[in-house]
This record gives structure tokens, C-alpha cells and sequence, in this order.
């Protein structure tokens, strides 16, 4: 009797493992179909479901991929970690919980596994190991030394969701969002180079890749308190924005994303729709007509995007992964013919890196700020600074901290020589994406100037040394001249 019970037991346990072995799978199968098509928000439900069932590497890997591309650091550091400590794991997942540490401010352990990485990958590039070895190093020294500006959140402007790329319009502020209905319980980050798979057409409420509403633009005149949706109608379901006006406000460029009616096919495979950008004039009576669509978009292609149009009106940059760049997502610009058409675009190879270049914005004295991954930062995406000069374009400049984060820091725009806003998702802020502005403070150099006298003799001391006591107890020393005279260049904390 007792040997039947435990056969029949052990069938039972035996049907029982392979069910949840079956459903495990199942759910697996499920998991990677959402994946697949950019659905990021069901795919992690799924996967995490998948994973309490059966642990496998592959789950733990999509998990910290999906949550990476939802910019929810903490969860693909977790992951990551897991992934990367799980039997025969790829050393591509060591890099990643390396790069997911350096955005959680954690340096000294991302130092410590790029440099693992570097041992498990002897493929490595070892330049490329030496900026992420690099960036960390100098992320702290950043810290330690902040530049003088003060970045300050702006609350009216933000919500529990995505708001960035704001821009000025007349007396207006216009800016990209996600806000809506959505529940703020999964907040994620939304500025993706926008991708649908042809295969399935996408939810026109919600966007699978957060969760969240689709982009919109939206205003806040400077006159009013409320923030109110932008009438501009793009005449699509899915994203619109960010945007960039000409200077007079009669043009408008934007990047938007429209889904065929019918599945698109490229060499025999369903094609990604990916993002182009558009443009709008006001008619006569100073309504935006419909958009006008870019001529370089070639959406089953490539992405076009981050337009940024230029004071005089001629010049357009943007960014696009279109094929013989230089890394992900390159910078380029085009310039406007005399007879309103676009030139060819010219690639801006002495800034783009293999990394993904964003958000170019020229100011008033031709510095061009953009936001990089591809070279020595903080972390994410950084914003650099660099001068288009007469025939070359100056070394970038990383503008520090805290105007750069662990994590990613983006559209960069001057609305005066001292202020202006960017956007960054940094811990601290409403969402997930938030816009700050930001003012440098002014700092004046002093001169301390005198002469030395011999009180005996009554005649200038020449060729002595000078010593000047700092207020933090360092010491300065300069040498009199010929007549006696003697100057300090004094900086703010002398």
C-alpha cells in the first residue's frame, strides 16, 4: 500500500514538473513575441512570471534588457547582476551591469566590471575599456569640483511621466509629453528612436514600449498657469515631438511617427517603422497647415529625428541611424537651396562617435550642444559643447557636473547667454524624463595690484617675492618687477 501511494506521488510530482515546466515555456514563448515588437511594459510582466517558474538565463537577460531600454536603471542593474552571475552567461551582460552601475552612481563597482570585462572579452577594444574606466574616474572628479550653475526643476512643466525637449516659441514654451491617464505606478522613460514591428499594428492609446501615452507637444504660455496641448495637427495616433521653430514662429519642424494601414515588407521580412521628421507653415491665417514630410525620411529604413532648424533658417541638423554613419544614432545637417529644397546631408563626422549622438541645438555664436554616450561621461547620455569655427569644428566639451548626470542629460537649449533648459532623468525629478532650467552664475576675476617699498631707503624693492595668504591656506607668490610693482590674478575663492 505504501509503495503505491509513493508511485502515485511521484507521478504527481513528476506531472506537476513538467506542467510548470510547460507553462514556464509557454509563457517564455509569449514573453519574447512582446519583446519582439517593442512591448516592453507587457514583456517584463511576462518574463518575470516566466522567471519565477523556471530561473534561466534567457529571462534574466531580457529582463535587464527591457527594463534597460525602459531606463529603469535600478531594476537592469538587478538584473544584470543576476544575469550576469548565472552559469555560461555571455560576457556582453558583464558590460551591461557595468554600464547600469556607472548610471546608478555606483563607479567603483562599474570600474572594478569593466575591468572584468575586459578580462572575460580579450576581443576588447581597448581604447573603448579605457573611456568606461576613465568615465568613472572622472565622474568623481566632476563631482568633486561642480561648475557654478544652478539647475532647478521646473514643476509646472513635469509630470509622473515623460517631459522633455522644451523649446521656445513666441512667449511660449513648447515640449514633448506623455502624460495622460496612465497609471504613474510604472513610470518609464519614452524617447526612443521609435521602432513598430509592421507585423502587429499598435495600440493607439498606449505605447508598449512604457506603458505610457503616445508623445504629444504641449505649451505654456508665460502668461498663464496651465499647460495645454499644442494645435498642431500632425494627423497621426502615435508620437509627435520633439520640435524646433524658425525664429519668426511661422515654421515648425518635428519628428512623428505614422503606422501603414497595411504591413511592410523589406527583402521578404516584415520591416520596423521607424521615425521621420516633418514640417508645418502657418497659412494666412496663422494656422499650421499639414505636415510636410522630410525628404530624407525613409522610414522602413532608418530613423530620422532630433530636428533642431537654425535662426537664419537655412541650416536643419538632426540626428538618424541611416546606413554609413558612424555609430548608432549620428548628427548631420542640411542646408537649405534657394529654392527651398534641402542639400544633401552632411554627416558631422569630427563630433559623431560609435556611440549614439542626440538633440543637436546651435546657439547664437555657433556653439553646437548635443548629447553623446560615445565619449568620456558621466554616464547615459552627457551634454557636450563645441564651436563650429570657419572651416573646422572645435574638441567637444563635456559641461560637467551637475549639469550632467549618472544618468541621461539631453536637449540642451540657451534662451540667453547665462540660461536656458535641458532635459534629464536623474533621480530627484517628478518622472521619468523631467526639464530643468538652468543659470550659469558669473564669475569676475580680481587684480590685485601694488607696490613693494624699502621703508629705510624710500625706493621701490625690485626683483622681491610676494607672498599673498589664501583664505583656504594656500599660498600665492609673485615677483616685483623693475620698478617694484607686483599683481595677483585672483580668482572667487581667494
Amino acid at each position: 500500500m505504501k509503495k503505491n501511494i509513493y508511485r502515485l506521488l511521484l507521478v504527481i510530482s513528476i506531472l506537476f514538473a513538467h506542467q510548470t515546466t510547460a507553462l514556464a515555456q509557454y509563457v517564455l514563448l509569449e514573453a519574447d513575441k512582446e519583446y519582439e515588437l517593442y512591448n516592453y511594459n507587457k514583456a517584463i510582466d511576462l518574463y518575470e512570471l516566466a522567471y519565477k517558474k523556471k530561473p534561466t538565463l534567457h529571462a534574466a537577460e531580457r529582463l535587464a534588457q527591457a527594463y534597460s531600454y525602459q531606463k529603469n536603471y535600478k531594476q537592469a542593474e538587478s538584473w544584470y547582476a543576476i544575469a550576469a552571475g548565472m552559469p555560461n552567461t555571455n560576457p556582453e551582460n558583464v558590460l551591461q551591469y557595468a554600464k547600469a552601475l556607472q548610471q546608478n552612481s555606483k563607479y567603483a563597482e562599474a570600474k572594478g566590471q569593466y575591468q572584468k570585462y575586459g578580462e572575460l572579452n580579450k576581443a576588447v577594444d581597448i581604447k573603448e575599456q579605457n573611456r568606461w574606466i576613465l568615465s568613472c574616474d572622472s565622474a568623481g572628479v566632476w563631482m568633486k569640483n561642480p561648475t557654478t550653475v544652478v539647475i532647478t526643476n521646473e514643476k509646472i512643466l513635469n509630470t509622473p511621466q515623460s517631459d522633455w525637449g522644451a523649446t521656445v516659441y513666441g512667449n511660449s514654451i513648447v515640449f514633448s509629453s506623455d502624460r495622460g491617464n496612465t497609471s504613474a505606478d510604472k513610470v518609464s522613460g519614452n524617447r526612443p528612436f521609435l521602432k513598430f514591428d509592421g507585423a502587429k499594428k499598435p495600440d493607439r492609446t498606449v505605447y508598449g514600449w512604457t506603458g505610457n501615452h503616445y508623445l504629444r507637444l504641449y505649451e505654456k504660455d508665460a502668461n498663464l498657469d496651465s499647460v495645454f496641448r499644442f494645435n498642431l495637427n500632425a494627423n497621426t495616433d502615435y508620437h509627435v515631438g520633439p520640435a524646433s521653430f524658425s525664429k519668426d514662429g511661422n515654421e515648425v519642424f518635428f519628428t512623428l511617427s505614422k503606422i501603414p494601414e497595411k504591413p511592410v515588407y523589406v527583402n521578404g521580412k516584415l520591416a520596423t517603422v521607424n521615425v521621420g521628421i516633418y514640417s508645418s507653415k502657418k497659412d494666412a491665417d496663422g494656422k499650421w497647415i499639414n505636415p510636410v514630410p522630410f525628404k530624407y525620411n525613409k522610414v522602413d529604413d532608418y530613423s530620422v529625428g532630433d530636428p533642431f532648424i537654425t535662426a537664419d533658417g537655412n541650416s536643419l541638423y538632426f540626428v538618424s541611424n541611416m546606413p554609413n554613419g558612424r555609430g548608432g544614432t549620428d548628427i548631420y545637417v542640411c542646408q537649405r537651396t534657394a529654392a527651398g529644397d534641402w542639400g544633401l546631408p552632411v554627416n558631422l563626422k569630427e563630433i559623431n562617435t560609435e556611440g549614439n549622438e542626440r538633440t543637436p541645438v546651435l546657439d547664437q555664436e555657433n556653439n553646437l550642444y548635443f548629447s553623446t554616450d560615445g565619449r568620456i561621461g558621466m554616464g547615459g547620455l552627457d551634454i557636450f559643447k563645441t564651436q563650429l569655427l570657419p572651416g573646422k569644428i572645435a574638441e567637444p566639451k563635456n559641461l560637467g557636473y551637475p549639469t550632467n548626470s549618472p544618468q541621461d542629460d539631453f536637449t540642451y537649449l540657451k534662451t540667453s547667454p547665462l540660461t536656458g533648459y535641458f532635459t534629464s532623468n536623474r533621480p530627484g525629478g517628478l518622472g521619468s524624463d523631467d526639464i530643468y532650467s538652468f543659470k550659469e552664475l558669473q564669475t569676475f576675476a580680481l587684480k590685485l595690484t601694488g607696490r613693494l617699498f624699502d621703508n629705510a631707503r624710500k625706493q621701490p624693492l625690485a626683483n622681491a617675492i610676494v607672498t599673498l595668504s589664501k583664505i583656504n591656506g594656500q599660498t600665492l607668490k609673485v615677483q616685483t618687477d623693475e620698478t617694484g610693482d607686483f599683481r595677483f590674478n585672483l580668482d572667487q575663492e581667494s
